[in-house]
């Protein structure tokens, strides 16, 4: 904020009106409602010494005496209109701010960053001001709207206008706000034009703007349904990143593996502690810690699978309720050895600076940068593990295990060893779901209990053994809950989903793919 303040002499230099002591005193003392009268007066015709008094009393560094306002800064005081240096009397008070003004200086010092030679800064000025326009601000923004150059700030600073002409006393004005405020985006707009429109005394001017407000409300709800579907194509990523790994374990080898979330929560932890290597020994490369967690993640989640699959699982195939109830074991064991090492609290897990902020999609709609990587991140690992099973000799062995092993027992392969390696392709792709979701939420020793069911769900309903059963369950599943949260809300959205997946398989119990073959139609 303050390196704006040397930008404002150059920017206001041609309609500057240079603070006065009397204008200074004020906006410093008195009542309320004159102090935000002069400080309007003072904001439309502000200099750069203007802005910084506006500032220093923002900051609580203004202090009166004897009729006289002082600045001080670093314990030295400084005149406001000459900015010289001046000894302040010992019984000066400090000028003392309540909510409200501290609200006016924040508008005032938001308004005359409009004259920022950056833009991102003025874009964020016009955000402030859509928030609370006022007329008194008019003429500063005015100004500011006949000397923009971008287009996209200049739109968005004429709704910030036409905003502020609805409270003008002036009928032709408020008329001309209600038709400028049409083609606005922005949910500020639609709560503007609905606290005026029962304020409104005139019928004229409250027939445009309801007018205005249903063609606002219109265009808000396409951003909505962006917004949802693409909450919905979020959560259906990480659905897909979960069950991906699962449809290896339940899908193809037939084990359920209720330790499932508990493999996850193992890349999560990974990442965290490649998080927590790269601050302390690489602080200069912190960005890209999550380039070097996302291998890590796999590898632990893989060789704990590993282990599991040589130690229990192997003496319990073709027994699927038995697998269940050795791996929720397993998974309790899991979970009590994490808090165990790391606590029983939540860790924290930042996002690189390349995965913060969000990306702006029809007015207001934020799409959040860190959803956006790990849609692609699970589109790649889709691909990755679609070409391993299709192209590669692992893919082959794995594929002939599954369908009939003592034929691939019989043809030279390894079946102990292609189902460790299954076991730990399936548990290391459990890793890089918690790699993920580490991005978007709290790490902690229960974070894959909230995912295991919805994964098995996904699996069951795409089609045991399916990997494109997999993606169109987990894609529908995820639009289709955030779209009926939005209508019917989370609880009731989870069990509209539950009772849909229940009369699916009831209908097709083979799921959206079937298995195709002999053995199969057998």
């Amino acid at each position: 904020m303050k390196r704006l303040l040397l930008l404002l002499a150059a920017a206001l230099a041609f309609h500057a009106h240079a603070l006065t002591a009397d204008e200074a005193k004020a906006i410093a003392t008195g009542e309320a409602d004159a102090r935000i009268e002069a400080l309007n007066k003072a904001v439309a015709n502000a200099d750069a010494k203007t802005a910084a008094f506006i500032q220093a009393l923002a900051d609580d560094a203004v202090k009166t005496a004897n009729g006289k306002v002082f600045v001080v800064k670093d314990g030295k005081g400084a005149d406001p209109v000459t900015g010289a240096e001046v000894q302040v009397p010992e019984d000066a008070e400090d000028v003392v701010n309540n909510n409200r003004m501290r609200g006016e200086l924040d508008s005032a010092l938001s308004a005359m960053k409009l004259f920022s030679k950056d833009d991102a800064l003025r874009a964020d000025a016009v955000k402030e001001l859509q928030k609370d326009p006022d007329e008194s601000k008019l003429p500063l923004i005015e100004k500011a709207f006949a000397a923009e150059q971008n287009a996209g700030i200049k739109e968005q600073l004429g709704l910030v206008r036409a905003a502020a002409l609805l409270n003008s006393a002036d009928k032709t004005k408020r008329l001309e706000a209600a038709r400028l405020l049409s083609t606005s985006r922005s949910p500020a707009t639609r709560a503007l034009l609905l606290q005026r429109a029962k304020e409104e005394t005139d019928p004229d001017v409250k027939s445009a703007l309801d007018a205005t407000l249903r063609q606002v409300q219109g265009s808000l709800v396409w951003g909505e349904r962006l917004g949802a579907a693409f909450s919905g194509i979020s959560l259906g990523s990480i659905l897909l990143l979960v069950a991906l790994g699962l449809a290896i374990t339940y899908g193809l080898m037939g084990v359920i593996n209720m330790a499932h979330g508990e493999l996850m929560m193992i890349g999560a932890y990974a990442t965290y502690v490649v998080q927590v290597l790269f601050r302390q020994y690489l602080p200069g490369a912190f960005d890209w810690y999550l380039v070097a967690a996302v291998p890590v993640s796999f590898a632990a989640s893989a060789a704990m699978g590993a282990v599991l699959e040589r130690g229990v699982i192997r003496f319990l195939y073709g027994r699927p309720l038995e697998t269940l109830l050795a791996t929720w074991g397993i998974s309790l064991m899991l979970m009590q050895l994490v808090r165990t090492v790391f606590g029983a609290q939540n860790v924290g897990v930042e996002n690189p600076g390349w995965m913060s902020g969000s990306v702006n999609a029809l007015g207001d709609v934020q799409l959040p940068w860190n959803r956006i990587v790990i849609i692609g991140f699970a589109l790649a690992v889709l691909g990755g593990m679609a070409f391993l099973i299709a192209r590669t000799r692992l893919g082959l062995f794995v594929r002939g295990v599954t369908q009939n092993r003592p034929i691939a027992s019989c043809m030279g392969v390894n079946t102990a060893r292609v189902d460790t390696y299954a076991f730990a392709l399936g548990s290391g792709i459990a890793g890089l779901a918690g790699c993920a979701l580490s991005q978007i939420g709290n790490v902690g020793p229960d974070l894959g209990q909230a995912y295991i069911v919805d994964s098995f769900m996904v699996v069951v309903l795409g089609g045991v053994g399916q990997l494109a059963g997999t993606v169109y369950a987990a894609l529908g599943l995820g639009v289709l809950n955030k779209f009926l949260e939005g209508w019917a809300g989370a609880v009731l959205a989870k069990i509209a989903v539950l009772v849909f997946i229940v009369v699916f398989i009831q209908k097709r119990p083979q799921g959206l793919f079937a298995v195709k073959g002999r053995s199969a139609e057998a």
